[in-house]
């Protein structure tokens, strides 16, 4: 109680200890600060200790353990792409044990999946139904062999699921107790795609890296051909299928009018675009006015991408100069656009140029013809004026001219002797002027390669400049790749049967078609929205020479619209590696120069010594 009342008294008298009261509540100054949790009073009550402590370690010792031992377990199965690594080992073993796979060998395999195995994935039903309905679509379908033995293929739920999607691409109708199960299969196939895709670059890399021949690379055909497979299970279409089964209201019966019609030829999506309004009209008559307009709309929607490739090699003085062994980097700048987009600009240069040929088609036609006589008359008179010319003849020497010139030049010696020292007055008065031209002729020579090497030491330097420039953009492009976190929503893609709104993405890779390998492995493309710029590093070949390779583009959605572009490669032998530098010598130099004049230093030394012994 005294202490309070000091504290009050001190706090009322002293101005220090007044400020401390109020800025920190206590006279003395600030106090250390204490903390508390507020628990019921039944946790610290002795009685109930032990029934506190069980409750604690069956939370931490027994719950704990076996909610996250049960989440590690789940996501083991899984790989990044969250698809199950039993997928992934199966599809690594029939990839490789089938170097060429087609078509219906590579749905086989795609059926194989893990995902559609009610054992690993509980999502996958399978219903006693299956037994009556699925041999049925079996027998519809045909072409189905069910006597090879090739588990996991062969089982029932493999076979299934491959029966489901061939009648997804002949657009056949299930019962609508498969379509869940189908429209599940159906959403799952993008990913186990990709994932086929990214199992043959392993196993391509594999086998250039061991060199082996046993270890056997799957070939260029099957990876094509699962980037096609992707586009079929998208659109609901078989291999051979006509890429205008895509629009809406053009069928079967409708595509022969299209196709096989006398006037146009009509075989893809760009050949019905390219035609004009009034054509296309005529061409798609059969369709109603809202059934056409429908057409036009999903028609000018699909995209239209153009590449632009630039081969270089970075971090080098000359980045266009591509040696052996050197990585090669092509930067593939893609621009999407959409087909109204594009063929409206083209209508309208074609329209541009169509009207002043209108306006002045009398005047054109009168001035070929004109144009034309004009031409025919001149090269008549060609033909007639073409004659040859006579050749000049040089002067012979005086030995082997006749004999009745010399007598000439003999009789007539005064006169000769003038003649001759007019010459010479004559020839030194040119060799003068001569003289004079060719120091003037010299000056202009040396002024005119004092401006070329200006010329080239300007041009030398904008070189370095641009290279320079390209460097730095190389940079922060990287940058700005590593920071920035792109949206893989680009644009939906139409399609007729697929089950969920999916986005539009692409394939980029470059391959040697002739030899039938792979260059660079595909590159997925999931960020395209208007501009795209992306890098394709390979090895360069060990040979000098010229090479052709071409860069290809494919759409894992829409069937018709791949983009292909040739992609020339000159190779020149590497440069030596210099032995001698000017910096090395002059290093080396400076070494012994110092080695010198240490041993001068030691040499005094020892000098004076002997001096000092000697006193």
């Amino acid at each position: 109680m005294f202490m309070r009342i000091a504290k009050a008294y001190a706090a009322l008298t002293d101005e220090e200890s007044r400020k401390n009261w109020e800025e920190f509540g206590n006279p003395d100054g600030p106090q250390a600060t204490s903390f508390g949790i507020a628990l019921p009073a039944w946790i610290v009550d002795q009685k109930n200790s032990i029934l506190v402590l069980l409750v604690y370690g069956l939370a931490f010792m027994v719950i704990l353990p076996v909610v996250v031992g049960s989440w590690w377990y789940r996501s083991i199965r899984y790989s990044g792409d969250q698809i199950l690594i039993r997928t992934t080992q199966i599809y690594t073993y029939f990839v490789y044990k089938t170097r060429n796979m087609d078509m219906k060998r590579l749905i086989m395999v795609l059926a194989g999946a893990s995902e559609f195995d009610p054992q690993y994935n509980k999502d996958a039903t399978s219903r006693p139904a299956d037994n009556i309905q699925i041999p049925q679509l079996i027998r519809e379908i045909g072409g189905i062999n069910l006597k090879k033995n090739e588990p996991p293929l062969t089982c029932p739920y493999s076979l299934k699921a491959r029966v489901l999607l061939l009648t997804h691409l002949a657009r056949m109708k299930v019962p609508e107790v498969l379509e869940e199960d189908q429209q599940f299969i159906l959403k799952k196939s993008p990913a186990l795609l990709q994932e086929m895709i990214n199992v043959i670059c392993q196993l391509i890399i594999m086998a250039r890296s061991r060199e082996e021949r046993e270890f056997r690379a799957p070939s260029l055909g099957s990876l094509e051909n699962c980037m096609k497979l992707s586009q079929m299970t998208v659109q609901g279409l078989q291999q051979f299928k006509s890429p205008l089964l895509q629009l809406p209201h053009i069928e079967e019966d409708n595509l022969r009018r299209v196709s096989n019609h006398k006037k146009y030829k009509i075989k893809s999506i760009q050949d019905l675009v390219s035609l004009k309004g009034t054509d296309r009209r005529n061409l798609l008559h059969f369709l109603e006015d809202k059934k056409y307009d429908e057409v036009m709309a999903v028609l000018g929607s699909f995209p239209y991408v153009t590449m632009d490739i630039k081969p270089q090699v970075l971090d080098d003085e000359d980045s266009n100069n591509i040696t052996v062994g050197s990585l090669v980097t092509v930067l593939v700048t893609l621009t999407r656009q959409t087909m109204a987009e594009v063929f409206e600009k083209e209508q309208s240069i074609c329209a541009a140029e169509e009207q002043p040929a209108e306006d002045g088609q009398g005047d054109v036609n009168k001035v070929k013809s004109k144009g034309w006589q004009q031409k025919n008359k001149g090269t008549k008179k060609a033909s007639k004026s073409k004659k040859k010319k006579p050749l000049k003849k040089k002067p012979l020497p005086p030995s082997l001219q006749p004999p009745k010139q010399q007598k000439q030049k003999q009789a007539n010696g005064e006169v000769v002797a003038k003649e001759e020292e007019e010459e010479v007055s004559d020839k030194g008065s040119e060799s003068e002027e001569e003289e004079t031209n060719r120091d003037s002729q010299s000056e202009k020579d040396d002024g005119s390669d004092r401006d070329s090497d200006r010329e080239q030491d300007e041009k030398q330097n904008k070189d370095d400049e641009a290279e320079w420039q390209e460097l730095q953009q190389s940079i922060q492009r990287k940058e700005r790749a590593l920071l920035e976190t792109k949206s893989k929503i680009t644009h939906p893609v139409y399609s007729l049967f697929f089950p969920e709104e999916k986005q539009e993405w692409w394939w980029l890779y470059i391959a040697d078609r002739k030899e039938q390998m792979l260059i660079c492995m595909p590159y997925h493309v999931c960020t395209l929205k208007d501009k795209e710029e992306v890098e394709l590093k390979f090895p360069a070949p060990g040979k000098p020479g010229n090479y052709q390779y071409t860069v290809y583009l494919r759409s894992d959605s829409y069937m018709g619209l791949d983009q292909i572009k040739p992609l020339k490669l000159e190779v020149h032998e590497a440069k030596p590696v210099p032995e001698n530098h000017p910096q090395w010598d002059t290093a080396i130099e400076g070494d012994e120069d110092q080695e010198d004049s240490e041993g001068f230093e030691d040499s005094f030394e020892e000098e004076e010594e002997e001096e000092d012994d000697d006193d």
